[in-house]
């Protein structure tokens, strides 16, 4: 039978050591700061953070911390995130290690950009099909 997942990010949280804890409110506080107007939700069981989409998801692991996605192709992060662990678009801070949360805020501000350059393009293509629909019918 398959488990129903955190019902929210509190209970994401509160399923984790106290130490851990501590690491994940302040991840997401941190996001919190970086993406004020972000809706909290759970996604693939794990938390996120969304405005018209998924900014970020982060989530807790046994030895680190991780976070969705991050821009690992960007030339402003390649360097610095290059030091951490993770896949094409995953960064995994080792909770033996501070968390670098300016860079957490920097990926996430990053990434509300992003997807907001995403809305606007996704807008204006759908503006044009209806300004060409509206030319079709005259």
């Amino acid at each position: 039978m398959k488990s129903r997942g955190p019902a929210d990010i509190d209970e994401y949280i509160d399923g984790f050591p106290a130490n851990v804890q501590k690491i994940l409110q302040k991840v997401r506080k941190t996001i919190k700061k970086a993406a004020p107007d972000a809706q909290e939700v759970i996604s693939y069981q794990m938390p996120a953070f969304k405005l018209n989409r998924i900014v970020v998801y982060f989530a807790g692991y046994q030895n680190h911390i991780s976070l969705y996605p991050a821009p690992r192709g960007a030339a402003a992060f390649k360097k610095e995130l290059a030091e951490y662990a993770g896949g094409k678009g995953t960064v995994q801070f080792p909770l033996d290690q501070p968390v670098p949360y300016d860079l957490v805020t920097r990926i996430v501000k990053y990434r509300v950009e992003e997807n907001a350059a995403l809305e606007n393009a996704r807008s204006k293509k759908g503006s044009k099909k209806k300004v060409t629909a509206a030319k079709k019918k005259r």
